[in-house]
């Protein structure tokens, strides 16, 4: 009886150390999976050039004095987007402000998404408000 008992005892040990071996081997999967994804990197600036037949998009940088390029790559899964409106490659210009979310695949800066800053109205004159009189007592 002494003897089952310990022979069950055994086989449970083991199975408890593999079950902990395969645990943290596929732990260690997980990480290298987590590890080989690639970071979305994000850029804002001006657009310096298109090219819609290499579906292309230069964007300039400015950081203190130095002017940064950085070349995305459209592909069909890139959302281009105005506010809540859709567009295409085509309808991207130079000098539009733009931020652009890519990610480095196989050394291709690769565009997830680009959204286009709406240019803004130019500002009306301001008037120069008159003081405003005391009120007057009844």
């Amino acid at each position: 009886m002494k003897k089952t008992i310990a022979i069950i005892v055994a086989v449970l040990f083991v199975f408890s150390i593999a079950s902990i071996a395969i645990a943290a081997e596929e732990k260690k999967a997980e990480e290298t999976k987590a590890a080989e994804k690639p970071k979305i990197k994000q850029v804002t600036g001006d657009v310096k050039a298109v090219d819609a037949k290499a579906k292309t998009v230069t964007v300039t940088k400015k950081m203190r004095d130095k002017a940064m390029d950085t070349v995305v790559t459209v592909d069909d899964k890139t959302k281009i987007m105005m506010d809540k409106e859709k567009k295409a490659i085509a309808d991207l210009k130079a000098g539009d402000k733009v931020k652009v979310k890519y990610t480095e695949i196989e050394g291709k800066n690769v565009a997830k998404s680009i959204a286009i800053q709406p240019k803004e109205a130019a500002a009306p004159a301001e008037k120069k408000a008159e003081p405003a009189k005391p009120a007057e007592k009844k």
